[in-house]
């Protein structure tokens, strides 16, 4: 028979957000597939996993892959693990999953932290809807344009994007679906967490001359409907949360 290939969800900052089970797979399994192996025994350590780890990226994946299918038709169960978060959302792992049900390999799932919903979740912006874009491209024309499309859409959107980028971003939306509410979240589940709603007007005067870190969650209010409420934030001042213990 052949092994199982775990798909394990693993924190987006907060090393307590781990599961359980997530922890009990990562120490059964024979090969831990991880996106940076030296972030990834990090959270090895942290957990007293010993499971020798080997990469997996974009760059080898093809390689890899090869490598990995042997083992699991070999009988050896391996998991799959990005650098955080739920792997093969914006990050890699999609070749090695389809190839995997292709040839019969059992897929197992293991559920956890995913900075999408975690930033859906507490925006205030509609849940019922929404519609994710991965990051945003980097190329001027390209960036308008990607926008353009998205501007019919009635659900809430959510991408990713830099800390470098984010006021080019911010400007390309107001051009090209107005001055619509956003929610902007940041360092999500670590210490120095944050999120800032507002119109795109405010929250670009928020980051005005502000020097920010870490990865950036952008939530966009959906095309707003005729007979739909508009939704109404209280105030526009960004919201840190306490240093976790």
């Amino acid at each position: 028979m052949s092994g199982t290939l775990y798909i394990v969800s693993t924190p987006i900052g907060n090393l307590e957000d781990m599961s359980f089970r997530a922890v009990r797979i990562l120490k059964e399994v024979s090969t831990i597939a991880a996106e940076d192996t030296r972030r990834t025994q990090k959270l090895c350590n942290h957990y007293q996993i010993e499971t020798p780890l080997t990469s997996y990226h974009d760059f080898n994946k093809e390689e890899k892959t090869e490598l990995l299918l042997h083992r699991l038709h070999g009988g050896n169960d391996v998991a799959l693990v990005c650098d955080a978060g739920t792997p093969l959302v914006s990050d890699p792992g999609y070749y090695l999953v389809k190839k995997a049900v292709e040839t019969n390999i059992p897929l197992i799932p293991i559920p956890g932290p995913s900075s999408v919903l975690t930033a859906l979740c507490v925006s205030g912006l509609p849940t019922d809807r929404f519609i994710f874009e991965g990051f945003v491209p980097r190329k001027p024309g390209v960036r308008e344009k990607f926008f353009e499309k998205l501007q019919p859409e009635v659900g809430t959107i959510i991408v990713f994007e830099t800390q470098h980028r984010i006021i080019k971003t911010l400007r390309a939306i107001h051009k090209t679906m107005g001055n619509r509410k956003i929610v902007l979240t940041r360092e999500l589940t670590k210490l120095n967490e944050e999120i800032m709603r507002g119109t795109v007007e405010e929250i670009c005067q928020i980051l005005e001359g502000k020097i920010i870190k870490g990865e950036i969650t952008l939530l966009i209010q959906g095309q707003p409907q005729r007979k739909s409420k508009q939704i109404a934030f209280p105030n526009s001042d960004p919201i840190t949360n306490p240093p976790f213990e």
